[in-house]
């Protein structure tokens, strides 16, 4: 079978060019909240423009929230957020079928799960049964209770936070609900002087978030996310993002070495990350600016690596295709 050419294309070029333009700035909007930040708020619009779900672990007192928050107003979504507690039952997430008196039939009354933008706080502090709700709400984009489906409306995106392993009351996510998050980020401190202009921000009369405005529509985001399929990827880069996986794979420390639905995610998030340059393709630096970020999570390494700097040393040694 004859190689895809990349063949221009006008319409694809003025969406991208749209999307550039409207990612700069929804990420200065959060920026006036969130500060210190842009790369990990970049990173997040990144794996929501390809309609993927964002895992944040970090300790309590981040700006995780604040950070949900801010981008759910800016692309004037709706947002809601879900405290994970041992005692949560699945069906205080998705919702239950209530009796009413008046028409004599039960009614499905939706859980806070029914929302544009969820923030799941503090995941791992929920029993397995409960997290399995959440995220097959995640694999599905649907909820079904007692027999009926019940669609989940376009854009749907979860952001969840989980607190280290070693805090009291964590349960650990298996791998294969690990899997289901586009990527793992993590806030971390930010520089001092960030802190401090953080400080007067929050501190004011007034904080920002509670008035930050829409800078796009959900039309718009959605839109985003219709343009990243179009988003060209020549057969040289599908090759390089191929022999990156199986690089991992036949390494001896990868003990468990990340899937094709990896690999997927993480070509999508290649196509994204290229549009947020302004270009319609791909080339192999955008696969390298965000591989780490989406495959890790998803690998177990022996000894004493990290697999964040795992994946960067075998970036380093597979060719780069010219």
């Amino acid at each position: 079978m004859q190689a895809a050419q990349y063949i221009p294309d006008a319409d694809r070029a003025a969406r991208v060019a749209a999307f550039q333009t409207q990612f700069a700035q929804v990420l200065e909007n959060a920026e006036r909240v969130i500060k210190g930040k842009k790369d990990v708020i970049a990173k997040v619009l990144l794996a929501m423009t390809a309609r993927g779900h964002v895992l944040l672990k970090d300790v309590p007192g981040t700006g995780k929230t604040m950070l949900a928050r801010s981008i759910a107003a800016s692309i004037h979504c709706s947002f809601r957020r879900i405290q994970f507690t041992p005692d949560l039952l699945p069906m205080d997430i998705t919702g239950t079928n209530i009796f009413n008196l008046r028409t004599k039939s039960f009614e499905f009354q939706p859980g806070p799960v029914f929302a544009h933008v969820l923030l799941a706080d503090e995941l791992n502090r929920a029993t397995p049964k409960t997290q399995s709700a959440l995220l097959e709400v995640m694999a599905e984009g649907q909820v079904t209770v007692e027999g009926v489906t019940h669609k989940m409306e376009p854009p749907f995106l979860v952001l969840a936070t989980m607190n280290p392993l070693d805090h009291e009351g964590t349960y650990a996510l298996p791998a294969a609900q690990l899997d289901r998050f586009t990527m793992q980020l993590s806030m971390g401190f930010p520089p001092p002087e960030a802190e401090v202009e953080m400080l007067d921000v929050h501190l004011a009369e007034d904080p920002p978030v509670e008035h930050l405005r829409a800078v796009i529509q959900r039309t718009d985001f959605i839109s985003w996310q219709a343009t990243v399929p179009r988003v060209f990827m020549a057969e040289g880069v599908k090759r390089y993002l191929v022999v990156l996986a199986n690089a991992i794979r036949a390494d001896s420390r990868a003990l468990a070495p990340p899937s094709p639905r990896a690999v997927l995610m993480l070509a999508r998030v290649s196509q994204a990350h290229a549009m947020s340059f302004g270009r319609d393709y791909v080339i192999p630096q955008d696969i390298q600016a965000v591989a780490a970020d989406v495959l890790s999570h998803r690998m177990v390494i022996s000894g004493d690596e990290v697999a964040h700097s795992f994946v960067q040393e075998i970036l380093s040694k597979v060719p780069v295709p010219a």
